[in-house]
């Protein structure tokens, strides 16, 4: 059996001061820590040492330098949990070439959605060459078939390449270390172009300011490494910070989550990170006699970020594993972007999950954001709460921008723009995008709505999914909040969005995955939902009941509110209509359970 990684390091910690990515795991190849890699049952698979890593990723980079291929070439990598991915990933960067992480996620609207998306990919960033470990290599080549790319497969192809007799001159600062594609919750992922120097100064920031890094800490992961919080804060932080780590594979966890808290347990893991909805599914799948299995007491940092955080899931998530001696003040609220690397804020170490309550009548009208505390004394309002992501990380600028460009006051909502040495170079062969999202003096148009109070960022939401209903503007996490609220209704089971109705006036439609079969139950939720929304918002809404797995979802995970809003608009037959005909939106529930149900 290997025996993992271990946790002490005799080298001097140090989190700063590299020219690439390149040097830092030269650095940790002096140590003795490494990466350990777990299967669906807990049992350690391959224990990799960084001083090994190193070792077989100088190799691979003489067998891909060996293709002569022009310095900055595209290299994807199908970014499966496996050790091959790290090889692969760090040969690029001895070989003077950059890798792009592709999705691992089959998942995607099946076989044949999955291979279009590769081979989009594979296509718009213009790889010259493409690996992916035997479980996908199918799925690659077929991708790949007709492409002009130098190699396609799994490693055993990379490791028939004929031998360079030398590697290339070590990247420089300004070139760039790897192509990062966003999640596409809104559109077509884009690759953003993230150099040695802006990777290397987020995460000494990360490590130095938001984690607080310390001697004898370590790292566990499920995220996928396609992802931005998954490649650049669980991949490249251990190695820049000399940290030993250990991963689970993301359908591992999704299949088994406990396995994330039993390997935490364990091996007395210190740094976590999840969007909300893992620890959400967490809390769901536990049993009552698990818990007093588990020992969280060495888990000091337990990040929440890469979507909008929902305080109450993380309260439940808090409270089921208090038996567990899960500290709720672990949880590190942050705020960040594939555009900036990947974080640009972080709450206080220590503080927990701090939120702002605000009256949520003056943000749907206003766009303010009004403390309830100075509202005590006046009639009942409807409330609405928001986390607090914390403080930039040094050399961040972060402005709140009106729609006409002035600058917000405190506590007024509007866009945020930033600017710091981590914001990415551009997008990757998409001059047009760039020019929207990046400004001529490095500003970035995040997308993002937020508003802050002191040094403090609040995340509202994003801008394109704003609806405007009547005037008012209704963030869709909070019409999706009230249908999880339903007892036949879980976390992440519910999509609003909005489309134009027949008089021009734009419609709310809430899609909700529904576990309940019996016909008159659905229309019971149905109706329940349209009261509830009519009392707490004003408005009408559209509701539709879908059967479960229907709800289109990102390749980080993420669910798609512009794929839910298509995928209705071709169940409905409605891609060639420019309004919501009133016949649909007085449509009265199904009696078929298999069917989508509308109200």
């Amino acid at each position: 059996m290997p025996q993992p990684t271990p946790t002490e390091n005799s080298l001097p910690l140090k989190t700063s001061g590299y020219a690439s990515l390149a040097e830092a795991l030269d650095y940790a190849a002096r140590g003795t820590t490494g990466c350990n890699f777990y299967n669906g049952r807990g049992e350690l698979l391959r224990a990799l040492s960084y001083a090994e890593l190193r070792h077989r990723a100088a190799e691979m980079a003489y067998r891909l330098h060996g293709l002569d291929l022009p310095r900055g070439s595209r290299i994807a990598l199908v970014a499966d949990t496996h050790p091959d991915f790290l090889v692969l990933f760090f040969a690029c960067q001895y070989a003077g070439l950059v890798p792009v992480p592709l999705p691992a996620a089959v998942h995607l609207g099946g076989r044949e959605a999955f291979v279009q998306h590769l081979r989009a990919m594979l296509i718009d960033c213009q790889a010259r060459g493409a690996f992916a470990p035997d479980s996908f290599a199918a799925f690659l080549a077929e991708a790949a078939d007709g492409l002009d790319l130098d190699v396609v497969g799994p490693l055993a192809v990379f490791e028939a390449l004929d031998r360079a007799e030398r590697l290339p001159e070590p990247p420089q600062s300004g070139e760039l270390a790897y192509l990062q594609y966003t999640s596409g919750s809104t559109r077509f992922p884009r690759g953003t172009m993230i150099t040695q120097r802006a990777v290397l100064d987020n995460l000494a920031g990360i490590l130095q300011f938001g984690v607080q890094i310390r001697r004898g800490d370590r790292f566990m992961s499920w995220l996928p490494y396609y992802h931005d919080m998954g490649l650049v804060g669980l991949i490249l932080g251990p190695v820049v910070s000399q940290l030993s780590v250990d991963y689970l594979g993301t359908r591992e966890f999704a299949m088994r989550p406990r396995l994330w808290l039993n390997l935490m347990s364990r091996n007395r893991a210190t740094i976590s990170f999840s969007p909300p909805f893992g620890y959400a599914l967490c809390a769901r799948r536990l049993r009552e006699s698990d818990v007093g299995q588990y020992d969280l007491t060495a888990w000091r940092v337990a990040g929440v970020g890469a979507e909008m955080i929902r305080a109450p899931w993380l309260q439940g998530f808090a409270d089921a594993l208090g038996p567990s001696q899960f500290n709720p003040h672990a949880f590190l609220p942050c705020y960040g972007m594939a555009e900036c690397s990947l974080a640009v804020s972080f709450s206080p170490l220590g503080q927990g999950i701090d939120t702002d309550l605000v009256d949520a009548d003056r943000l749907a009208v206003d766009r303010l954001a009004v403390a309830a505390a100075d509202r005590i004394g006046e009639p009942a309002q409807r409330l609405t709460e928001f986390v607090n992501c914390g403080r930039p990380l040094p050399g961040y600028e972060v402005e709140i921008r009106k729609a006409d460009g002035a600058l917000a006051a405190e506590r007024e909502c509007g866009v945020v723009f930033l600017r710091g040495p981590s914001i990415m170079s551009g997008y990757a062969n998409n001059a047009q995008a760039t020019a929207m999202a990046l400004s001529e003096d490095g500003w970035l148009n995040t997308g993002d709505v937020g508003y802050r109070t002191g040094d403090s960022l609040f995340i509202t939401g994003r801008a394109k999914d704003l609806l405007i209903i009547n005037g008012r503007n209704i963030w869709p996490q909070d019409l999706e909040y009230v249908a999880e609220q339903q007892p036949e209704v879980r976390p992440e089971d519910a999509s609003a969005f909005s489309i134009p109705g027949e008089d021009g006036s734009e419609v709310a439609v809430l899609v909700v995955q529904c576990r309940e079969q019996n016909a008159f139950r659905q229309a019971d939720l149905v109706e329940r939902l349209k009261l509830k929304i009519q009392s707490e918002f004003g408005i009408a809404c559209l509701i539709e009941l879908v059967p479960l797995h229907t709800l289109p979802r990102t390749s980080s995970g993420k669910l798609s509110r512009s794929g839910a809003r298509l995928d209705f608009l071709k169940r409905n037959d409605l891609e060639q209509r420019q309004f919501l005909p009133r016949e649909l939106v007085d449509r009265t529930p199904h009696t078929e359970a298999a069917e989508p149900t509308k109200s």
